[in-house]
């Protein structure tokens, strides 16, 4: 049976055809546009780029390039299942950007997308004042993304990379080695905490922290992520408590915590009113995170720990 699809691989050249017919593809079937990209254009030029090893900012007369039958062929399948199974594009093409840094993804981590990189960008300024970290963790690692690029800015740091998912630590594995940083980070499985030794000077985490009527409201593409990496309990700050009752224990005495928990934000400071926030603001777009040195967070232990 004939589809647009297989049309297209009959009708459709060159490279810019392509770009073409999957912009107008996705704007017909009003996709959602969150793991990489805001728009159609983009997003169609990030799949056909890279789907051909092509840089996205392609020169406009290599666009003009005619591709060959397996080209075609790819490209308008994983068209197909953008738009028809709603899968984002950095599963279908197995990589994300993060401070502007490639990263291995798959459906076993969340999409990279994390204002942290904006944070990081900044040095952890002004809490850092200036020094360098000699042990950083990264809480919640997911691919490994935040705190592989942290090592971009404390480029001596020692890195841990926790997650209680054996398949998250495995995603981060592959880039670990892809950066050739094995004898500088480790991947260890633990429930937060608990088979972790600090003290670090930094602990940076993205836990999961969608509340149950945002969980519920999410777009088809965020479907495809693992719900652990996503849902923390009724209000979405689960592991955002046990972060904040231990993180002490696992600072240095100037160590600093940077914890995202987005929407979350509000719930968070419903749940710890007597607790003044540092809120962040971001150049780039992004919102909910918080920063407390260990100084701040030992001051309000009695209410995390009640």
């Amino acid at each position: 049976m004939s589809t647009p699809y297989t049309q297209a691989v009959k009708q459709l050249h060159t490279i810019l055809d392509w770009i073409r017919f999957g912009a107008s593809e996705f704007e017909r079937n009003q996709l959602y546009f969150g793991h990489g990209t805001d728009n159609a254009w983009d997003e169609a030029v990030l799949l056909v780029t890279a789907s051909l090893q092509l840089p996205f900012d392609l020169a406009p007369e290599r666009a003009q390039c005619r591709l060959i039958d397996d080209e075609r062929l790819l490209i308008a399948q994983r068209i197909e299942q953008r738009v028809n199974q709603r899968i984002p594009v950095a599963y279908l093409i197995n990589q994300a950007h993060f401070f502007g840094l490639p990263f291995y993804v798959d459906e076993r981590v969340l999409v990279p997308r994390s204002p942290i990189a904006e944070v990081l960008k900044n040095r952890v300024a002004p809490w850092m004042e200036g020094r360098e970290p000699a042990r950083i963790l990264d809480l919640c690692c997911g691919s490994g993304c935040i705190g592989i690029a942290s090592l971009k800015v404390f480029p001596d740091a020692q890195l841990d990379l926790a997650d209680l998912s054996l398949d998250a630590l495995d995603v981060a594995d592959i880039n670990i080695q892809n950066y050739g940083l094995y004898e500088q980070v480790a991947a260890i499985q633990s429930d937060l905490f608990a088979n972790l030794q600090g003290p670090y000077d930094l602990i940076l985490s993205n836990p999961p922290y969608v509340d149950l009527e945002d969980l519920s409201d999410m777009p088809d593409e965020y479907h495809h992520e693992p719900a652990m990496g996503l849902g923390s309990g009724d209000d979405g700050l689960d592991i955002t408590r046990q972060i904040l009752a231990n993180a002490t224990d696992y600072l240095s005495k100037d160590g600093v915590l940077v914890v995202e928990v987005g929407n979350s934000w509000v719930n968070l400071e419903a749940a710890y009113p007597q607790v003044p926030f540092h809120w962040l603001k971001f150049e780039h777009g992004g919102d909910g995170v918080f920063v407390f040195t260990r100084e701040q967070l030992q001051a309000h232990q009695h209410h995390f720990r009640v």
